[in-house]
């Protein structure tokens, strides 16, 4: 997700559709906030391993409306400006190149899906991260009225991780 959607997740926006916990990335009209565009509207299922950190427990143990809690809104009223810089702060102090930005996580995770060595189709990659289809055949266009949770659960577990990166962490 992009580092606006995570910011903005309310906390009925992680609900369980057709039985799989999942985040919905939809406006909320009573801040303003939208997704960045038509396709960014969609339902993201939760990766395994955030299930396993407890990100569901979020939702009955923080205060407020947020699914993450206290993150200010910024005067241009961009709510999570400061979780970005912290991002950026951190990255340099460790090393990381500038050309490396939170969202190059999305770049990444993206050439994974296109890379994997499974039967995901290019429609579910670009529905879970929000894209227009890239593949824009008049079947496509057309007829592709709805890509099923099952599947785009699929696309998410086949995101993997280094082992260290949930080691010890529990939300």
């Amino acid at each position: 997700m992009r580092l606006g959607e995570i910011c903005t997740l309310r906390k009925e926006d992680l609900q369980s559709v057709d039985g799989i916990p999942c985040f919905l990335i939809r406006p909320h009209s009573e801040t303003g906030w939208a997704p960045k565009t038509e396709a960014g509207t969609r339902t993201v299922p939760v990766h395994s391993k955030l299930i396993e950190a407890g990100i569901l427990t979020l939702k009955d143990t923080t205060d407020g409306p947020y699914l993450v809690p206290g993150l200010e809104t910024s005067k241009q009223g961009v709510r999570g400006a400061a979780l970005g810089r912290a991002f950026s702060l951190l990255k340099t102090r460790i090393g990381l190149p500038a050309e490396i930005t939170f969202h190059s996580f999305r770049h990444t995770v993206s050439t994974q899906l296109r890379n994997a060595h499974t039967d995901i189709r290019e429609v579910w990659i670009d529905r879970l991260l929000g894209h227009e289809a890239t593949h824009k055949s008049q079947g496509t266009t057309t007829y592709l009225t709805g890509i099923t949770t099952a599947n785009l659960r699929q696309t998410v577990e086949t995101i993997s991780y280094p082992e260290t990166a949930f080691a010890n962490m529990t939300i």
